[in-house]
């Protein structure tokens, strides 16, 4: 066995062994734990020395810690008479409460199984803006069709884009009922996983009631329920069957569990379904909430909500004071989840060049802006909480949710300046650089065929070209080669270059091509498609000389060789034959040496032709001798004695 010490350090160099592979600091955003989260871990260490007591003492505690978070949790967002449950997996809670419901709807099923099934199939319901693959898992875990799950569009004329069309539901619902299916739960969002938007609640419970069936709510503006005032469409939320919280991200603790509340009256269903259990271990998975709700006190929580809540109006405010920037939010007065993007409506004051011809895949071109700035914020402001989402309608946008991104990164007002900031400092880029693209092609056909424009619209930057090499003759693999040769030379050619331009092989590493990054307004495009043609030119000419010098080399070596044969034969007819045998060769040259008559060869590469040596050596030989006549001999002298 190990000692302490030795696996702790074996931890630590696992925790650390890819910042040190990279050689650099780790990008990545870290949780700020703060004594909060200090206590939050701590139920875990006590959970496990409880678990060892003795079981009346343990059914005892356990039951207290379940009763004490359970009514906490319901007073503190306002949900009247709920059981709880606690779950590792955010989904788990809906799974169990399918079964719940399945349990409930089909008397039998609990003898008789999936049997009981085929009589009326179930339905469940979900939006078009749900999580995505929830509906898949809850069939995987539940062993149901896919065919048991609809997917309700979202509103397309009227209302939020974003949230289920309830007429569109009702009207699925009555066709299910219509093919002897058993509508057996819905779905709904108290904030989309993307843009943050909330849907029709107390519609859908009247829908819900009207067809007996079980409405679950999840979203991350249920975490507004527990502030003092919360909007009326959230306020919806307290109606529903049940509804799934996450507050290890709302209130930034380290490794809490979701939980997950209902409203149900036969405690033997539940056991049924997996929400109670009759195993006391199990209910300390409360424990670390427990200590930290009550560390955290009903005011602390408040709190903290509240600030993610004023972090989103902040930004909102702001954004709306920058150019090139489009904001949406579902409410301009209390929306938690802001959505922002680079817009194409340019400011007069960044205009230059023509921008006619972007429109042909606008929507792309924009994307890939938009997903560059997204990227770039993530690495300047990491602890605003900036990610980067693709929604169907707007396209590419950034996020700022605060609610679940706050409290574990510790994003404070500063963030928020700094955020808007950076913003300010990389639109007028962006700007510059969307006006400049169709100048930039322009100014690339202009050299044609030299220089190739290439179109990537999902390309954010300038543009991307190819160099084209002008040699006759070539079969396709061999200009293709020469094609990725001369562009990879350009490429570091260019970034070599002492320019903020920053030039690359772009997202998938071409090497037959160059990507041109972001620019400013004051770039000359003109001169800059000029540089680039011109240095492909010399790149081009220099390759082509060596290529030629290469071949006069290749020639002067083959006569070279052909020169030596032809004497090897000169000096066999001259010496003959018998000079040639080993051991009659060796007596004959000693009795009767025989001058040889073979001369070496020179290759004179500036000249491009093959000479004798003979002029070399006769050169040497008399530099020798005149160096030997000058050289100052030592007279000797005879020592005494």
């Amino acid at each position: 066995g190990q000692d302490v010490a030795t696996i702790l350090h074996l931890v630590h160099n696992l925790i650390h062994e890819e910042e040190e592979e990279e050689d650099k600091p780790s990008q990545h955003r870290m949780q700020n734990v703060g004594e909060q989260g200090h206590i939050a871990l701590l139920g875990h260490s006590l959970a496990a020395y409880i678990s060892v007591l003795d079981r009346d003492r343990l059914r005892k505690l356990t039951t207290r810690i379940l009763s004490d978070t359970t009514l906490w949790l319901c007073r503190l967002f306002r949900y009247e008479n709920g059981s709880a449950y606690f779950h590792e997996d955010n989904r788990d809670g809906l799974v169990k409460v399918c079964r719940l419901v399945i349990n409930a709807r089909y008397e039998e099923y609990a003898s008789e199984g999936y049997a009981v099934l085929n009589s009326k199939q179930p339905v469940i319901y979900q939006s078009a803006s749900g999580r995505p693959g929830l509906g898949q898992h809850l069939c995987s875990q539940l062993g149901l069709p896919l065919s048991s799950l609809c997917t309700v569009p979202c509103n397309t004329i009227f209302g939020s884009q974003h949230q289920m069309d309830v007429a569109l539901l009702d009207k699925l619902i009555k066709e299910d009922i219509e093919a002897k299916k058993l509508p057996l739960l819905l779905i709904a969002n108290a904030g989309t996983p993307g843009a943050g938007h909330t849907d029709k609640l107390s519609r859908l419970k009247d829908l819900c009631d009207q067809y007996s069936m079980w409405l679950h709510v999840e979203g991350v503006n249920l975490a507004t329920l527990a502030l003092g005032q919360a909007t009326s469409g959230i306020m919806a939320a307290i109606r529903s069957d049940s509804m799934t919280l996450t507050p290890g991200q709302w209130l930034g603790l380290p490794a809490v569990t979701a939980v997950t509340l209902y409203r149900h009256e036969d405690p033997a269903l539940s056991l049924a379904a997996g929400l109670t259990s009759s195993q006391p271990v199990a209910k300390l998975r409360a424990l670390p909430l427990w200590l930290s709700l009550q560390y955290l006190g009903h005011n602390g929580i408040s709190q903290k909500i509240r600030h993610a809540t004023s972090l989103s109006q902040q930004l909102l405010e702001k954004l709306k004071t920058l150019s090139s920037i489009s904001t949406s939010v579902e409410d301009e007065l209390s929306s938690p989840v802001v959505l922002f993007k680079f817009s194409q409506e340019i400011s007069a004051a960044s205009s230059r060049g023509s921008v006619e011809g972007y429109c042909a895949g606008e929507k792309e071109g924009l994307d890939a802006f938009n997903r560059w700035l997204g990227e770039q914020l993530v690495q300047l402001v990491p602890t605003s909480g900036v990610d980067v989402v693709e929604l169907e309608d707007e396209g590419t946008c950034i996020r700022f949710s605060p609610l679940l991104t706050a409290a574990v990164l510790g994003t404070q007002q500063k963030d928020i300046e700094d955020l808007v900031e950076k913003l300010s400092e990389l639109v007028p880029v962006m700007s510059s650089t969307m006006c400049l693209r169709q100048s930039f092609r322009e100014e690339t056909k202009r050299h044609s065929p030299s220089v190739t424009y290439i179109e990537e619209l999902s390309w954010p930057g300038l543009g991307a070209v190819r160099y084209e090499p002008q040699a006759e003759g070539m079969d396709e693999c061999r200009r293709k080669q020469e094609l990725e040769k001369i562009n990879t030379e350009l490429l570091k050619k260019l970034q070599d270059l002492d320019t903020d331009i920053i030039f690359s092989t772009g997202p998938e590493f071409r090497e037959d091509c160059i990507f041109v990054g972001m620019v400013t307004e004051d770039v000359d495009v003109s001169e800059l498609v000029d540089a680039i043609a011109a240095v492909g030119r010399d790149i081009e000419e220099s390759g082509r000389l060596l290529e030629n010098m290469t071949e006069v080399v290749r020639k002067g070596i083959l006569e070279a060789e052909l020169q030596l044969q032809k004497a090897n034969e000169e000096k066999l007819i001259e010496e003959g034959m018998m000079r040639q045998l080993p051991l009659v060769g060796s007596v004959l040259n000693w009795f009767s040496p025989v001058q040889s008559s073979i001369k070496g060869r020179t290759f004179n590469l500036a000249a491009g032709s093959l000479d004798s040596t003979e002029v070399t050596y006769s050169t040497k030989a008399q530099t020798g001798r005149l160096s030997l006549q000058d050289t100052p001999t030592s007279s000797s002298k005879r020592l005494p004695g």
